[in-house]
Formats: structure tokens, C-alpha cells, sequence
């Protein structure tokens, strides 16, 4: 049963922190140099997981997975949102 309970956690952090990283991704760096390169995605997980690490290290039902979920979650999420970053925003009227 507790396997099952950090396994969620770790699930719904990774999904939480995708959706957060993809949509500021889109909105707050389209217009700025640092999403043309293209290991963004790789180290914005890493850092993640290096931030994530001491945190989940001090809570009780969670590990390192969780730690890791995090930062694929980042990771993909950035990623992601560099792709969306590509396209010219949509006018309402398109």
C-alpha cells in the first residue's frame, strides 16, 4: 500500500511539474535567446533533479524516484515548450 502511495506522489509531481515547465516555457521565455538552444530541456532536468534531490531526501514517503519523476517531468516540459516557442503566437481572428 505505501508503494502504491509513492509511487502516485511520484507520478503527480512528475506530471505537475511537466505542465508548469511547458506552459512557462511558452509564455515567459518565447521572446528571449535562451530557448534556441538546444540542450535546454536536458539541463533544466538535471537541475531539477540536483534541486529536488535534498528536498525528497528529508520527506518521509518519498525517494529518489520521486526526484527523478521530477526532473523528467522538467526536463520534458521544457523541451516541449521550446518546440511551442517556434511557432508565431495565433491572433484570435486566425
Amino acid at each position: 500500500m505505501l508503494g502504491l502511495l509513492t509511487a502516485g506522489i511520484a507520478g503527480a509531481s512528475g506530471v505537475y511539474s511537466h505542465i508548469k515547465s511547458r506552459k512557462f516555457v511558452g509564455q515567459k521565455l518565447r521572446y528571449t535567446n535562451v530557448v534556441e538552444k538546444p540542450a535546454l530541456g536536458l539541463w533544466a532536468g538535471v537541475g531539477a533533479v540536483v534541486v529536488a534531490a535534498p528536498v525528497v531526501a528529508v520527506l518521509p514517503f518519498v525517494g529518489a524516484g520521486t526526484a527523478i519523476a521530477i526532473g523528467a517531468g522538467v526536463g520534458t516540459g521544457v523541451a516541449l515548450g521550446v518546440k511551442d516557442t517556434k511557432e508565431p503566437p495565433k491572433l484570435l481572428d486566425d
